[in-house]
């Protein structure tokens, strides 16, 4: 370099530093706070205000009939109050991880359980099924279905690696221990001793609770406005109505027939349309609600489709049992409670002892899961045996088994979908694990429905073409039937049409006793499904270990 060069040309180390004109990176996240009884109360707090979410979702359904008849509505008027909640309470939980990282975890969780409890309290005083009612079901849906990601959230962000697991099984409390303590025991115990508008007011001390734990106890993140720069509008215009009209399609499409009803036929075809388009977005999308790249990732896909199927196998341990208890038995939900218990209270030491044997090293939890499966179809196989002389006794063999089942499928399932994961892809697996639990239980809703119509239907029609043409032939031996039901008919007179009401009532009794076996032995299918799929797709997974300083991590 000549002299010239060197007077003309600045050093580099007098210039200021180049302003680039490229977007700045995101801030890195703040270090993890040191685990104590502080953070331990702000998980508790979330737990609370994710469970309290469930409350409200499950008590009302299974108090509905109550709250038809407060707010003198007919059935089919009714159903639209736990559709539209169901609807908006999913959509949330794809929507909400995003939120909690611009907002705050802190933040969004205690508007969103302040919204809940304030709506909880004004829904009794609602005009009955008015517009206003009706928004307020869709905007608590919204509320509540914000809860759930929050709780993997922070599970998966703040608790030591040593204890993750146990995290993860009080999150596994949400799909076990929650619906079944929800839904018949709560409605039935608030109903008959206290009165229908608890089913809405239980959930308000509860968030009143939860907000402190969560305040005091979770740290504040900064807020990231600059996040809205990049904001995935055509996400969030495809994938919401998208979503909701799935889960409306799914929740009334049994009671309108289906792809009989033209509302049925669009919602199906116009939410499939824009789900398809909300998956090719996000795929391209700088900054999506949903990686969905990460289905890329065996464990992933195998999670969320074992997931999807697992909840099915729970829905119907729960509504089977309460048909059958509830069409052939005449019980109330209060007398159908000890049923919901006997599954529900068990789960809070039996998920914490399998989360115990799940972060055993040398346990394999694709094992533990696939044991789960077998002990679940055990649990089926006995109850292809129902018949007219089982009452609520005769389930507790099966809810037993059940109770050791669900806590091995479920941790087991969040461990395949999240261990393999880095701490960026937490939010994402959220979403994606909250909507799928979502959607899976929408599924359920209108699978078990559309089974037990369509199988009822069929052995009522076998019963009583079976009795007519054989009934002829034993008119000379005397008429079995009329034998068997003369008895209970108190106006000999006429005994033709008290014995066309009784045979009609009794075919259809055994009709829906063998719907119910029919669909025990169509979930055994689908846990030998299920458990093939897990003997090849899954990869091993390990619990997560703090680094050692002696020696190398493995």
């Amino acid at each position: 370099m000549d002299h010239a060069d060197a007077l003309t040309r600045p050093h580099s180390d007098m210039l200021p530093a180049p302003v680039s004109m490229q977007s700045e990176p995101p801030p890195a996240p703040p270090k993890a706070p040191v685990f104590g009884p502080r953070l331990a109360t702000g998980l508790a707090g979330v737990l609370l205000a994710v469970l309290l979410a469930g409350f409200n979702e499950h008590t009302t359904e299974a108090g509905l009939a109550d709250i038809r008849g407060a707010f003198h509505l007919g059935h089919d008027e009714g159903t639209w109050i736990t559709a539209l909640f169901e609807a908006f309470n999913i959509a949330a939980m794809a929507f909400a991880p995003w939120c909690s990282v611009t907002f705050s975890i802190r933040r969004l969780t205690i508007a969103m359980t302040a919204l809940a409890g304030v709506l909880g309290m004004m829904a009794p005083f609602m005009p009955s099924l008015s517009s206003l009612l009706l928004l307020l079901r869709c905007v608590q849906g919204l509320a509540c279905g914000s809860l759930p990601p929050m709780l993997m959230t922070v599970a998966l962000r703040f608790l030591p690696p040593n204890i993750k697991i146990y995290g993860l099984g009080a999150y596994a409390l949400t799909a076990t221990f929650g619906p079944n303590l929800g839904g018949a025991p709560l409605a039935g115990f608030w109903f008959e001793y206290v009165g229908w508008p608890f089913l809405f007011w239980q959930i308000v001390p509860l968030c009143l609770v939860s907000m402190v734990c969560v305040a005091w106890g979770l740290p504040q993140d900064p807020i990231r406005l600059e996040r809205f720069r990049q904001f995935d509008w055509r996400g969030l215009l495809t994938g919401l109505p998208a979503i909701c009209m799935l889960v409306i399609a799914l929740e009334q499409g049994d009671r309108l027939d289906w792809f009989r009803s033209p509302l049925i036929t669009h919602l199906f075809f116009g939410g499939g349309f824009l789900f398809v388009l909300f998956v090719v977005n996000e795929w391209f999308h700088p900054v999506p609600f949903f990686r969905i790249q990460l289905l890329k990732q065996r464990n992933v896909s195998a999670a969320l489709l074992t997931l999807a199927a697992v909840l099915v196998l729970g829905a119907v341990t729960a509504e089977i049992p309460t048909v059958y208890l509830e069409e052939v038995r005449g019980y109330r939900p209060i007398q159908i409670a000890p049923v919901m218990l006997i599954l529900a209270v068990p789960q809070v030491l039996a998920l914490p002892l399998v989360s115990a044997l799940c972060n055993i090293r040398r346990v394999d939890c694709r094992h533990v899961l696939m044991a789960g499966l077998a002990i679940q179809g055990l649990s089926y196989f006995l109850g292809t045996w129902i018949d007219a002389d089982w009452v609520r006794e005769n389930f507790y063999a099966m809810q037993l088994l059940q109770v050791a089942s669900e806590p091995m499928m479920v941790i087991a399932i969040l461990m395949l979908a999240t261990m393999g994961l880095g701490p960026a892809d937490g939010p994402f697996i959220s979403g994606m694990f909250n909507m799928t639990k979502g959607l899976a239980n929408a599924i359920a809703a209108g699978v078990i429905s559309a089974l037990l119509r369509r199988r009822e239907q069929f052995h009522s029609t076998m019963l009583l073409d079976t009795y007519g043409t054989n009934h002829n032939a034993l008119q000379s031996w005397g008429d079995p039937a009329q034998a068997l039901l003369a008895p209970h008919i108190a106006d000999p007179a006429r005994l033709d049409w008290n014995m066309t009401v009784l045979l009609h009532g009794e075919a259809s009794e055994q009709a829906l006793i063998l719907a119910c076996a029919d669909i025990y032995t169509i979930m055994i299918g689908v846990c030998a499904a299920l458990f093939a799929l897990n003997l090849v797709l899954p990869q091993r997974v390990y619990p997560p270990r703090a680094p050692s300083t002696t020696a190398p991590a493995r």
